[in-house]
C-alpha cells in the first residue's frame, strides 16, 4: 500500500487469443506472464475506460471461471493487460 494507504496497482501485460469480426474484437483466452492459460467465459461490457494502474484503453470485462476480470486493450500500442498488485498476486 502506498502512504495514503491505498494498493499500488501495475500493469500486467498479457497474451490474448481474440476473434475479429465484423470489425469487432472479442477476447477468447489469455496467457499470464508465468504461462498458466484461461478461457473466458464471456464478455460482459466493452468501453473505453481508464485503468487504475494508469493509462487508458478499451477495457473488456469479462467472466473467468466464474469471476469478473477487467482486460485492457490498448489500441495505439497493441498489447492487452490488467491491473495487478506490485510486488504481489494478480488482482
Amino acid at each position: 500500500m502506498n502512504e495514503g494507504g491505498r494498493l499500488m496497482l501495475r500493469r500486467v501485460y498479457i497474451d490474448v487469443l481474440a476473434q475479429f469480426h465484423a470489425g469487432r474484437v472479442r477476447p477468447v483466452s489469455l496467457t499470464l506472464e508465468d504461462g498458466r492459460q484461461y478461457v473466458i467465459d464471456r464478455v460482459t461490457d466493452v468501453r473505453r475506460a481508464p485503468s487504475k494502474s494508469g493509462g487508458a484503453g478499451l477495457r473488456y470485462t469479462c467472466v473467468i471461471l466464474e469471476r469478473e476480470v477487467a482486460l485492457y486493450f490498448d489500441e495505439w500500442e497493441n498489447v492487452w493487460w490488467y491491473d495487478g498488485r506490485k510486488g504481489g498476486n494478480p488482482a
